[in-house]
């Protein structure tokens, strides 16, 4: 196993809260790309959106993932990750890529905040098209794909440690 995992995945597939539960049961540290960002910036990520714009976000993320250097975390990175290729490559160098793969209609029962969450959208795009533009990138960077739409996120980590170890 890599020294790191990442949970790569849509928003509200869990990357946060199984990244947490993961890191606990595999004694690891527990990193949020967005708190880092959050953290840095000093504000919300949709106020970093609102205030500065789409493109001054992704640059900011993306220079975040591609710059993160640790060892023994679990990494939960932006749901967005998936378009920054020199990230996804450093990622992929440093720790082992998970897919929290999490279908559509399940997505749309867990997500109710998409205007204040901070997430990308291109102008005139839905959260479907989002998900139909990003499913084939997370499967194209994913080491393995776990699907979680129907499980817990305590069946999630479970089944992630069993293909994890």
């Amino acid at each position: 196993m890599k020294k790191n995992i990442v949970l790569i995945g849509m928003p509200g597939s869990g990357k946060s809260t199984i990244g947490r539960l993961l890191a606990k049961e595999l004694n690891m540290q527990a990193i949020d790309g967005d708190a880092i960002i959050e953290e840095n910036e000093g504000m919300k990520l949709q106020e970093i959106i609102n205030l500065h714009g789409n493109d001054y976000f992704t640059a900011l993320e993306e220079k975040v993932l591609s710059n993160i250097n640790c060892e023994n975390y679990v990494i939960s990175p932006g749901g967005s990750v998936c378009y920054y290729p020199k990230a996804m490559q450093h990622l992929s160098e440093i720790a082992e890529v998970v897919y929290l793969k999490v279908s559509f209609y399940e997505l749309q029962k867990r997500v109710k905040n998409l205007d204040s969450r901070g997430i990308v959208f291109k102008p005139g795009q839905s959260f479907e098209d989002l998900y139909n533009e990003r499913t084939p990138l997370y499967e194209k960077y994913a080491g393995f794909i776990i699907d979680s739409s129907h499980l817990s996120p305590k069946k999630t980590t479970q089944l992630l440690l069993e293909q994890l170890l």
